[in-house]
């Protein structure tokens, strides 16, 4: 092999040392002109946060450095979660109206239904531990409180019963525990684990408790909650009325008898089985047996 002149060599590493420099100095530009661009275009602002705020009329302590750094961090996070909280305001108008009629009809504060917000994001879902529906009841307490719940009907998926029956719940827990704060903090954690908390620390206000971090972050969710949504634009959500979504019109028919085909019904009523179980979640088969009689009134969109 024929062996290249030193001096060759010596000017293709000068060459590639060049071209090297070259590079990192084009790199260098290209990352000034980034860091310029980001600047001038791209903004990341701490949210405002109120001097004074209430939950159900009862004081939030702003001037406690730990609640207003806790509200802060769930302002943030929900500001920037924009999907969610965008999709949250979208629902709002569809099932804020029922929900605060019968707040109102059973006595309960309306800061009420952003515990249903937090719960749900305004969704019939179901959590990994079974909790179900719009408020996330358990089994045993919605059975509790007057939900049916079997394989055919699942009544934490119906919104007016449901709501009706987290009212009766959540109006239970505040007589225990003496404020709407400590009600929806039991209502996450449960009355039992809150009542403990409560006397191992000799505290009855929430906001004095230490406390596991889901419990701990949950009503200051709520309040982060509260906050976007009286005031979206605030927090940089600019919705036209179009984009929110409508209440369905619906009439209500009657179903009774047993072993009621609900393809059938649906088809019999003018409408389909999906819309049929669309707007009556709380119906969990395509057959209801019904073996004891029962009457249920369903939602068919006009």
């Amino acid at each position: 092999m024929k062996r290249l002149p030193l001096i060759a060599i010596i000017l293709a590493a000068v060459a590639l040392v060049g071209e090297a420099f070259i590079f990192a100095s084009r790199r260098g530009d290209d990352d000034d002109i980034r860091r310029e661009a980001i600047r001038a275009d791209y903004r990341v602002y701490a949210p405002p946060l109120p001097d004074s705020l209430t939950f159900c009329g009862e004081r939030v302590p702003l001037d406690d450095y730990v609640v207003r750094e806790a509200l802060d961090r769930e302002v943030v996070t929900n500001m920037y979660y924009q999907s969610s909280t965008l999709l949250i305001l979208k629902r709002s108008t569809r099932f804020f109206p029922t929900i605060e009629r019968i707040l109102r009809q059973e006595g309960v504060p309306d800061d009420m239904k952003y515990l249903c917000v937090i719960e749900s994001g305004l969704q019939n879902v179901t959590s990994p531990a079974g909790a179900s529906g719009y408020w996330q009841f358990m089994k045993a307490t919605g059975q509790r409180y007057g939900l049916e719940i079997n394989d055919e009907v699942d009544m934490r998926a119906h919104l007016e019963a449901s709501t009706h029956a987290a009212c009766r719940y959540l109006k239970d827990l505040r007589r225990r525990f003496g404020g709407w704060t400590e009600a929806a903090a039991a209502y996450n954690m449960g009355e039992n684990g809150l009542e403990k908390r409560l006397n191992q620390q000799r505290q009855r206000s929430y906001y004095q408790l230490l406390l596991n971090r889901e419990t701990t972050r949950y009503v200051h969710r709520i309040l982060a909650l509260k906050l976007i949504m009286e005031n979206p634009e605030d927090y940089g959500y600019h919705l036209r009325s179009c984009d929110r979504y409508a209440e369905v019109a619906c009439r209500e028919v009657t179903l009774e008898g047993r072993d009621v085909d609900l393809v059938q019904f649906a088809i019999d009523n003018g409408t389909t089985y999906k819309s049929l179980r669309t707007l009556n979640p709380w119906l969990t088969s395509a057959t209801l047996k019904n073996k004891e009689g029962k009457r249920y009134k369903l939602k068919i969109k006009s």
